[in-house]
């Protein structure tokens, strides 16, 4: 793309700096300005429309353009436009989304806290769990276990549980007080002749090893995503979550569910716990739950978690934690709308009545000579490529070919994400079986492209 003097490309390199983004080549070849979206759609400034095949990011559950989300804002901005939920004050659409959130989960939850992203969300659980400690008398209790490409946010904490090189690199990350273990990636980790059961207990293997080597009395909460998002759509092998659980079970340590992509019906289940039988004591929501319309997310915590960070705020005499917009009032009246709109549209029954096809025609791609996995479930899924199916091997540095299949499929009409050398796909909820087709017919050109440019 070449870059007009004085263009909205310029000035966003004049001023902007981008997430996610290589500052230096930005300066080169600019942005595409995305200016409007309808449905699965989403149109930039030159007039080119885009299957939006990634939901923007994970989160647009209900669609782009929905009048009826457009319509919650203004009533509740006209109503009340602010206020927080300090010093016991609060307002009504933070109570109702309290309500309806642990009404929702899927096991029993006591209290919802809301942040307003899945990094705040889950930065506020870290400090939740070190209080929660410190008022049963376990101070050492705190250290906290995340997974080798796990995701789970950017904040300086949270960026510390996520498990991914870049988001440590130069950030003097992690922090202390936080392991990894292992990525639970079947095709990628597992041994020759090794089944996915056998694979699965050898994670659980690593995790109880791990426990045991820092000391079981030292560690407070493992945290994982039902399926891995932003570490490549990595979906846990059979019986994976069953024996990871049964570890945590045998030393007393708390169960963190990130469901900030999976929750809200991507996985086929209102949530991703349902889906792989995950019972957690703590859950953090985001994305889905507003479809990102605006900033909001949440914790739930069950009883065993708040009892004892109530006690300790009375002795204290107060809860010293606290964001500004935290629940505020037009995002959670958006949110609670969303919800409405979830229901009230059964996108649930679309997601299950869509997946198989979803899954089916992407995995027609594993035929593809750069292919060498398909995986996913419900209306999430990742393609990862490869020069070298035996071998599992792709161009080098590690990241080439995702970022060159991303670029000739945005090219060709649908925005996916690159994660590596993987493709992520993850359409909004309301997404329609010739939208599959055209994601999966795209993906297949885009692929024969690359092909011929690699030769």
């Amino acid at each position: 793309m070449t870059v007009q003097p004085n263009s909205i490309e310029a000035r966003d390199i004049a001023y902007h700096l981008h997430s996610y983004t290589n500052a230096r080549k930005h300066e080169e070849i600019g942005p595409i300005v995305i200016e409007s979206g309808k449905g699965v759609h989403v149109t930039d400034t030159d007039g080119k429309t885009y299957i939006e095949a990634m939901a923007g990011l994970w989160s647009v559950a209900v669609g782009f353009g929905e009048k009826r989300l457009a319509e919650a804002a203004a009533r509740q901005m006209e109503k009340l436009a602010f206020y927080h939920t300090f010093t016991h004050k609060s307002h009504g659409p933070a109570i109702e989304l309290a309500e309806k959130l642990v009404a929702m989960a899927p096991v029993p939850m006591s209290k919802a806290y809301f942040t307003n992203s899945g990094s705040e969300a889950n930065d506020t659980m870290i400090k939740l769990v070190r209080y929660r400690a410190n008022a049963l008398g376990q101070p050492q209790k705190k250290k906290i276990i995340s997974r080798i490409k796990g995701y789970h946010g950017v904040t300086w904490a949270s960026a510390s549980l996520t498990g991914l090189p870049n988001n440590h690199r130069a950030f003097d990350l992690p922090m202390e007080g936080i392991l990894h273990t292992s990525c639970p990636h079947y095709w990628r980790e597992g041994r020759d002749g090794e089944s996915e059961e056998d694979f699965a207990t050898r994670c659980a293997q690593d995790l109880d090893a791990l426990i045991q080597a820092e000391g079981p009395e030292t560690i407070a909460a493992f945290i994982g995503e039902p399926v891995m998002g932003a570490g490549g759509v990595i979906v846990p092998p059979k019986t994976y979550w069953e024996k990871i659980q049964a570890v945590l079970k045998k030393y007393d340590i708390l169960l963190v569910a990130d469901e900030v992509i999976c929750g809200f019906g991507r996985t086929g289940n209102m949530f991703g716990c349902e889906t792989f039988g995950i019972q957690p004591d703590i859950m953090t929501v985001s994305k889905a739950l507003s479809s990102s319309y605006l900033p909001i997310s949440a914790l739930l915590i069950n009883e065993t978690v708040y009892a004892p960070v109530a006690d300790q705020s009375s002795e204290i005499g107060t809860f010293g934690h606290g964001v500004t917009a935290a629940g505020h009032p037009v995002a959670a009246a958006v949110a609670l709308e969303n919800l409405k709109i979830i229901e009230e549209k059964d996108l649930l029954g679309n997601v299950r009545a869509l997946a198989p096809h979803f899954q089916e025609s992407l995995r027609t791609l594993e035929d593809h000579p750069l292919v060498g996995e398909v995986r996913g479930v419900g209306l999430i899924a990742a393609i990862e490529l490869v020069t070298d199916k035996p071998q599992k091997l792709s161009l080098q540095p590690p990241g080439t070919m995702g970022a060159k299949a991303f670029g000739l499929v945005q090219k060709n009409g649908v925005i996916l994400r690159a994660i590596g050398d993987a493709l992520a796909v993850c359409p909004p909820l309301i997404v329609e079986k010739e939208h599959i087709d055209t994601i999966v017919e795209t993906t297949r050109r885009s692929l024969d492209e690359l092909q011929a440019e690699l030769g």
